[in-house]
């Protein structure tokens, strides 16, 4: 039997050899497959892992850099999210990370409680640090949003900032929210998207394409992981595309707001 080895090939390539390994009743020699993810060629590195290992390593920087990298202007857009969330008593905050999210959210009495549901054990760590120092009501576990650990119809408001492109499976990510949100509840997305403007959008390429890389690189000491910032804004879908994937998992979905140029983008549904 010839040996298993390491390879890059096309989706469709696996797909059709996979089939032909099935009908044929034997074993595939391609048995350890780096084939890209559906969303416009990220490679599928046993992803959950790969987005948890990769937040680890930038933890002690992430929140720094983030800040740095853009002008304050981050901070905008949380309170700008929050602002466009209902008073309720108890938010999932999915990808909670550092929880500047969540702070955000007390800041502005949108809220009682929250859950902070995240795959980096390093973020959650910074971000509990500085909720215990604000003496805020928040719980964190450690957690995949696309099977997460929760009841249905459990919380008043779901959150998510910066999240939703990291799912390696976008609609099972938005069903989980689904699932968990009570009847008539909203949720509330923030999420990087592209300028649709062509002078924006080169200022915006140049940037993220060659300024943030070096200086993530540099600052955080990680190769991949703001290039990798890079690559999952370019493949993800935004605008009148994710409202469809949220009408499609059930929620009704007709409103996003963009951000400074349409660098980023809010999403509100109803479940």
């Amino acid at each position: 039997m010839p040996k298993a080895f390491r390879v890059n090939i096309s989706a469709k390539m696996a797909e059709e050899c996979q089939i032909r390994c099935k009908s044929t009743k034997k074993n595939c020699t391609y048995q350890n497959f780096v084939v890209p993810l559906r969303r416009k060629g990220i490679r599928d590195m046993d992803e959950k892992q790969h987005i948890g290992r990769l937040f680890d390593r930038i933890a002690p920087t992430y929140d720094g850099l983030n800040h740095g990298l853009s002008l304050n202007i981050d901070r905008i857009w949380r309170r700008k999210t929050v602002q466009a969330m209902p008073v309720v008593k108890h938010v999932l905050d999915v990808a909670i990370g550092t929880a500047d999210l969540a702070i955000e959210m007390f800041h502005r009495s949108k809220t009682e409680k929250v859950t902070g549901l995240d795959l980096s054990a390093e973020m959650m760590a910074i971000g509990r640090e500085k909720c215990v120092r604000r003496n805020l009501a928040v719980d964190f576990v450690q957690g995949n949003a696309q099977q997460m650990p929760f009841a249905d119809n459990m919380f008043d408001g779901v959150t998510c900032a910066f999240g939703c492109r990291n799912f390696s499976d976008l609609d099972a990510g938005l069903r989980e929210m689904y699932r968990v949100l009570k009847p008539g509840a909203q949720v509330t997305i923030l999420e990087f998207s592209y300028p649709t403007n062509p002078l924006v959008r080169a200022l915006y390429d140049i940037y993220f394409t060659r300024a943030l890389p070096f200086i993530g690189r540099v600052v955080s000491r990680d190769k991949t992981a703001y290039t990798y910032l890079n690559k999952s804004v370019k493949s993800f879908c935004w605008g009148e595309a994710f409202l469809h994937h949220l009408n499609d998992v059930g929620f009704h979905a007709e409103h996003f707001t963009p951000l400074t140029f349409g660098i980023a983008t809010i999403y509100t549904a109803i479940k």
